[in-house]
Protein backbone atom coordinates (compact mmCIF):
# COMPACT_ATOMS: atom_id res chain seq x y z
CA UNK A 1 0.00 0.00 0.00
CA UNK A 2 1.21 3.87 -0.93
CA UNK A 3 1.28 6.29 1.72
CA UNK A 4 1.08 9.91 0.67
CA UNK A 5 2.92 12.49 3.06
CA UNK A 6 2.39 16.61 2.15
CA UNK A 7 4.31 19.20 2.88
CA UNK A 8 3.36 23.20 2.18
CA UNK A 9 6.37 24.91 1.35
CA UNK A 10 7.74 28.36 0.17
CA UNK A 11 5.66 31.61 -0.46
CA UNK A 12 3.40 30.04 -3.01
CA UNK A 13 2.07 27.77 -0.34
CA UNK A 14 3.07 24.53 -2.93
CA UNK A 15 2.27 20.78 -1.62
CA UNK A 16 5.45 18.99 -1.62
CA UNK A 17 4.55 15.06 -1.57
CA UNK A 18 6.48 12.11 -0.36
CA UNK A 19 5.18 9.07 -1.36
CA UNK A 20 6.40 5.95 0.12
CA UNK A 21 5.02 2.13 1.33
CA UNK A 22 6.41 -0.50 3.44
CA UNK A 23 9.75 -0.93 1.31
CA UNK A 24 10.78 2.40 3.03
CA UNK A 25 11.47 3.39 -0.49
CA UNK A 26 9.62 6.83 -1.25
CA UNK A 27 9.50 9.34 -4.31
CA UNK A 28 9.50 12.76 -3.91
CA UNK A 29 7.12 14.79 -5.68
CA UNK A 30 7.71 18.87 -6.26
CA UNK A 31 10.27 19.42 -4.16
CA UNK A 32 9.28 23.54 -2.95
CA UNK A 33 11.73 23.83 0.16
CA UNK A 34 12.34 27.24 -0.05
CA UNK A 35 13.96 28.13 3.80
CA UNK A 36 16.37 25.92 5.65
CA UNK A 37 13.42 25.10 7.78
CA UNK A 38 11.50 23.82 5.01
CA UNK A 39 14.16 21.40 4.66
CA UNK A 40 15.13 20.48 7.61
CA UNK A 41 11.12 19.20 7.83
CA UNK A 42 11.14 17.21 4.76
CA UNK A 43 14.66 15.45 5.96
CA UNK A 44 13.29 14.87 9.39
CA UNK A 45 10.08 13.10 8.12
CA UNK A 46 12.13 11.21 5.51
CA UNK A 47 14.85 10.14 8.47
CA UNK A 48 11.94 9.29 11.33
CA UNK A 49 10.15 7.02 9.14
CA UNK A 50 13.21 5.83 7.92
CA UNK A 51 12.58 6.13 4.41
CA UNK A 52 15.48 5.71 1.57
CA UNK A 53 14.27 8.04 -1.38
CA UNK A 54 15.23 6.27 -4.33
CA UNK A 55 13.37 8.94 -7.20
CA UNK A 56 12.61 12.88 -7.66
CA UNK A 57 10.00 13.74 -9.86
CA UNK A 58 8.71 17.20 -11.07
CA UNK A 59 4.67 16.92 -12.33
CA UNK A 60 5.85 20.19 -13.87
CA UNK A 61 8.40 22.96 -13.52
CA UNK A 62 6.83 26.17 -12.76
CA UNK A 63 9.51 27.90 -9.96
CA UNK A 64 7.16 27.35 -6.63
CA UNK A 65 7.45 23.21 -7.75
CA UNK A 66 11.42 22.89 -8.56
CA UNK A 67 12.52 25.36 -5.83
CA UNK A 68 14.10 21.76 -3.53
CA UNK A 69 15.39 20.40 -6.79
CA UNK A 70 18.65 21.15 -6.49
CA UNK A 71 18.67 20.08 -2.65
CA UNK A 72 16.89 17.13 -3.00
CA UNK A 73 19.42 15.70 -5.86
CA UNK A 74 22.37 16.44 -3.50
CA UNK A 75 21.25 15.64 -0.40
CA UNK A 76 19.92 12.50 -1.86
CA UNK A 77 22.05 11.80 -4.95
CA UNK A 78 19.17 11.63 -6.75
CA UNK A 79 18.84 12.78 -11.09
CA UNK A 80 15.62 14.40 -12.11
CA UNK A 81 12.81 13.33 -13.61
CA UNK A 82 10.71 15.14 -15.62
CA UNK A 83 8.42 15.28 -18.86
CA UNK A 84 10.51 16.07 -21.76
CA UNK A 85 7.84 19.06 -22.73
CA UNK A 86 8.75 20.84 -19.67
CA UNK A 87 12.37 21.41 -20.12
CA UNK A 88 12.17 24.95 -21.33
CA UNK A 89 9.99 25.81 -18.41
CA UNK A 90 12.51 24.47 -16.20
CA UNK A 91 15.19 26.59 -18.20
CA UNK A 92 12.91 29.38 -17.41
CA UNK A 93 13.45 29.48 -13.96
CA UNK A 94 16.11 31.98 -12.43
CA UNK A 95 14.32 34.43 -15.48
CA UNK A 96 11.02 34.08 -13.72
CA UNK A 97 12.06 34.50 -10.16
CA UNK A 98 13.59 37.72 -11.66
CA UNK A 99 10.54 38.68 -12.75
CA UNK A 100 8.68 38.02 -9.76
CA UNK A 101 11.34 39.64 -7.59
CA UNK A 102 12.03 35.97 -5.51
CA UNK A 103 15.56 34.69 -5.01
CA UNK A 104 16.06 31.41 -6.32
CA UNK A 105 17.59 29.06 -3.40
CA UNK A 106 19.49 27.09 -5.74
CA UNK A 107 18.81 26.30 -9.05
CA UNK A 108 17.79 23.04 -10.59
CA UNK A 109 19.98 20.53 -12.01
CA UNK A 110 19.06 19.84 -15.59
CA UNK A 111 16.93 16.15 -16.14
CA UNK A 112 18.73 12.92 -15.78
CA UNK A 113 16.01 11.30 -17.43
CA UNK A 114 12.14 11.84 -19.13
CA UNK A 115 9.16 10.32 -17.90
CA UNK A 116 6.86 9.47 -20.37
CA UNK A 117 2.72 9.20 -20.74
CA UNK A 118 1.00 6.17 -20.98
CA UNK A 119 4.31 4.21 -18.95
CA UNK A 120 4.32 3.17 -15.47
CA UNK A 121 6.77 4.86 -12.72
CA UNK A 122 7.60 2.09 -9.92
CA UNK A 123 9.64 2.46 -6.65
CA UNK A 124 9.66 -0.58 -4.02
CA UNK A 125 6.61 -2.43 -4.31
CA UNK A 126 4.52 0.70 -5.37
CA UNK A 127 3.12 1.19 -9.57
CA UNK A 128 2.03 4.95 -10.50
CA UNK A 129 0.71 5.22 -14.12
CA UNK A 130 1.84 8.33 -15.62
CA UNK A 131 -0.85 10.80 -17.94
CA UNK A 132 -0.17 13.38 -19.68
CA UNK A 133 -2.06 16.15 -18.62
CA UNK A 134 -1.07 19.50 -20.17
CA UNK A 135 -2.85 22.96 -19.92
CA UNK A 136 -1.68 24.67 -17.02
CA UNK A 137 1.87 24.68 -18.49
CA UNK A 138 2.77 22.98 -21.50
CA UNK A 139 3.71 19.24 -20.89
CA UNK A 140 2.29 18.86 -17.09
CA UNK A 141 1.70 15.09 -15.70
CA UNK A 142 -0.17 13.32 -13.28
CA UNK A 143 0.28 9.61 -11.21
CA UNK A 144 -2.30 7.56 -10.76
CA UNK A 145 -2.37 4.88 -8.29
CA UNK A 146 -4.80 2.14 -9.28
CA UNK A 147 -4.23 -0.11 -6.25
CA UNK A 148 -4.53 2.92 -3.88
CA UNK A 149 -7.03 5.14 -5.29
CA UNK A 150 -5.18 8.48 -5.55
CA UNK A 151 -3.68 10.52 -8.31
CA UNK A 152 -0.90 13.19 -7.59
CA UNK A 153 -2.34 16.03 -10.03
CA UNK A 154 0.01 19.13 -9.79
CA UNK A 155 -1.71 22.24 -10.83
CA UNK A 156 -4.15 20.63 -13.06
CA UNK A 157 -7.15 20.12 -10.89
CA UNK A 158 -7.62 21.30 -6.95
CA UNK A 159 -10.90 21.76 -4.96
CA UNK A 160 -13.30 23.47 -6.44
CA UNK A 161 -10.87 25.53 -8.80
CA UNK A 162 -8.61 24.33 -11.43
CA UNK A 163 -4.66 25.55 -12.48
CA UNK A 164 -4.74 28.91 -14.06
CA UNK A 165 -3.56 29.29 -17.73
CA UNK A 166 -2.69 32.56 -18.23
CA UNK A 167 1.34 31.21 -17.96
CA UNK A 168 3.47 30.77 -21.07
CA UNK A 169 2.39 27.47 -22.55
CA UNK A 170 -1.13 27.73 -20.87
CA UNK A 171 -3.98 26.89 -22.29
CA UNK A 172 -8.02 26.93 -21.12
CA UNK A 173 -9.29 24.49 -23.49
CA UNK A 174 -6.41 22.07 -23.26
CA UNK A 175 -6.36 22.11 -19.70
CA UNK A 176 -10.69 21.36 -19.49
CA UNK A 177 -8.96 18.67 -21.95
CA UNK A 178 -6.82 16.67 -19.56
CA UNK A 179 -9.41 17.12 -16.40
CA UNK A 180 -12.53 15.02 -18.61
CA UNK A 181 -9.90 12.45 -20.91
CA UNK A 182 -7.26 11.88 -18.46
CA UNK A 183 -8.80 12.72 -14.65
CA UNK A 184 -12.65 12.06 -15.00
CA UNK A 185 -12.23 8.44 -16.26
CA UNK A 186 -10.38 7.24 -13.13
CA UNK A 187 -13.72 7.47 -10.86
CA UNK A 188 -15.70 9.41 -8.47
CA UNK A 189 -13.74 8.11 -5.58
CA UNK A 190 -10.48 8.43 -6.47
CA UNK A 191 -8.58 11.33 -3.72
CA UNK A 192 -6.52 14.07 -5.57
CA UNK A 193 -3.72 15.50 -4.07
CA UNK A 194 -3.29 19.04 -5.79
CA UNK A 195 -0.25 20.90 -5.59
CA UNK A 196 -1.57 23.72 -3.93
CA UNK A 197 -4.62 23.46 -0.78
CA UNK A 198 -6.27 20.79 0.31
CA UNK A 199 -7.20 17.16 -1.29
CA UNK A 200 -10.71 16.64 -2.76
CA UNK A 201 -11.66 13.64 -4.88
CA UNK A 202 -12.54 13.38 -8.64
CA UNK A 203 -16.30 12.58 -7.61
CA UNK A 204 -16.68 16.24 -6.00
CA UNK A 205 -14.94 18.22 -8.66
CA UNK A 206 -17.37 16.85 -10.87
CA UNK A 207 -20.44 18.09 -8.79
CA UNK A 208 -19.10 20.91 -7.08
CA UNK A 209 -16.03 22.88 -9.31
CA UNK A 210 -17.50 25.90 -11.22
CA UNK A 211 -14.91 25.89 -14.23
CA UNK A 212 -16.34 22.02 -14.90
CA UNK A 213 -20.04 22.64 -15.59
CA UNK A 214 -20.45 19.88 -18.19
CA UNK A 215 -17.03 19.08 -18.84
CA UNK A 216 -18.76 15.15 -17.85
Amino acid sequence: MALVAKFTFNPFQENTYVVYDDTKECIIIDPGTFTEAEKTELVNFIESAKLKPVRLINTHCHLDHVFGNRFIADKYGLGLEIHEGELPVLKAVPQVCVMYGIPLPDESPMPTGFLKEGTTLTFGNTSLDILFTPGHSPASISFFSKADNFVIAGDVLFRESIGRTDLPGGDMKTLLDSIRTQLFPLGDEVKVFSGHGEETTIGYEKQRNPFLNGQF
